[in-house]
């Protein structure tokens, strides 16, 4: 077979999985025992999946952070904490935040249970046009991607959507889940920016907080996962991403050449630093590459995070003029959200880094 029926082949395979609106639990649900070729990722990936486990990653773990106390005479030694780990690993996991667990627990609970919902009760919210509101799909790049990844996922723009179009199953939940973490968002960006030595309330001026995607994802049982991921190596393009993760694991991030697990911790949130923070700090803070390893368990991993973004789309953005100096000079360009975004959504995730688009080349 030539290139060209291949191609046709696999764009045939892509759309009538899409159109199925079935997504990845379908197949595991129709009896699957082997995973579409269009799932299976190239021998590079792969290889890395397999790579022997050097000895110091069995110990080494992103810092785990307390918040109690961050309003007080703690707040310095937090401060310092959340720098250091935003400086040398681009994640940390933080506890005693405020969120009950009776919260964490029951926003973990409706996610899953909106996936496991029977297809005709999902498939109206089925779609990967973008705009407003809640929608469901199976891999946002999936037409752009050199390889799917074995998940499904919901996501709800928390700051476009109304009440309303969110399904009944997790309306009350999804309004909760914002609200805490707005509060805890709050927080975060204040000690983050005081870690830059910045002024009270700099990234609230800016509107950190304006935009927020909340993602729900539902990693169903792989019986190959050890020819695909759940969800490929990549960067998130926003400010900061807060993630609940159940007790399942596969999170992985990479550190230097090594690739750490990221251990669920109950009651934990984990926060990490994504390409437009490391922009507007003047590289002082990492985005770095994360994974999902694919779910090779019976019992389905869920996991959700919410992106937070500034809400002002047009106006330009780059390092923050007080980061930067004649002995640190400016290494980005300016640009808009829109631009910046636009150039997120049309490229592979795992593609080029989207920092080296806007990097000023000397």
């Amino acid at each position: 077979m030539d290139n060209g029926s291949e191609d046709h082949s696999r764009l045939e395979a892509l759309k009538k999985f899409d159109e199925s609106k079935a997504g990845v639990k379908g197949l595991v649900d129709a009896g699957l025992t082997s995973i579409p070729s269009f799932f299976v990722h190239p021998s590079e990936t792969l290889s890395d999946l397999k790579k022997p486990t050097q000895n110091h990653t069995q110990t080494q773990s992103i810092p785990t952070i307390d918040l109690s106390g961050f309003d007080s005479d703690r707040r310095s030694a937090i401060v310092e904490q959340v720098s250091r780990s935003a400086r040398e690993y681009g994640f940390f996991q933080i506890i005693n935040h405020g969120i009950s667990s009776e919260i964490l627990d029951r926003t973990i609970k409706v996610v899953k249970g909106f996936h496991e919902q029977p297809l005709e009760a999902k498939e109206k919210y089925y779609g990967r046009g973008g705009g407003t509101g809640f929608s469901y799909m199976s891999n946002v790049d999936l037409y752009q991607s050199k390889a799917a990844s074995w998940r499904d996922t919901m996501t709800v723009r928390l700051d476009a959507v109304t009440l309303d179009t969110v399904p009944e199953i997790c309306k009350e939940a999804v309004a909760v889940w914002d609200r805490e973490i707005v509060k805890l968002g709050e927080i975060v960006l204040e000690l983050v920016g005081e870690g830059l030595g910045l002024c009270v309330g700099r990234f609230r001026e800016l509107s950190c907080l304006g935009s927020r995607t909340m993602v729900g994802h539902y990693y169903p049982y792989c019986p190959q996962p050890d020819l695909t991921v759940g969800l490929g190596s990549h960067a998130d393009p926003g400010l900061l991403t807060l993630l609940l993760q159940d007790h399942m694991g596969g999170l992985q991030i990479k550190s230097g050449d090594v690739w750490i697990d990221v251990k669920p911790l109950r009651g934990a949130i984990v926060v990490n630093v994504g390409d437009l923070l490391q922009i507007m700090s003047n590289d002082v803070y990492k985005s770095v590459d994360h994974r999902v390893l694919a779910n090779m368990n019976r019992e389905p991993r869920v996991s959700t995070a919410v992106f937070l973004y500034p809400s002002k789309r047009e106006e330009l953005y780059g390092p923050l003029p007080e980061l930067t100096s004649k002995e640190k000079p400016q290494l980005y360009r300016q640009f808009t959200l829109t631009e910046f975004l636009r150039r997120f959504f049309t490229k592979e995730l795992d593609e080029k880094s989207l920092k080296n688009f806007f990097k000023i080349t000397t």
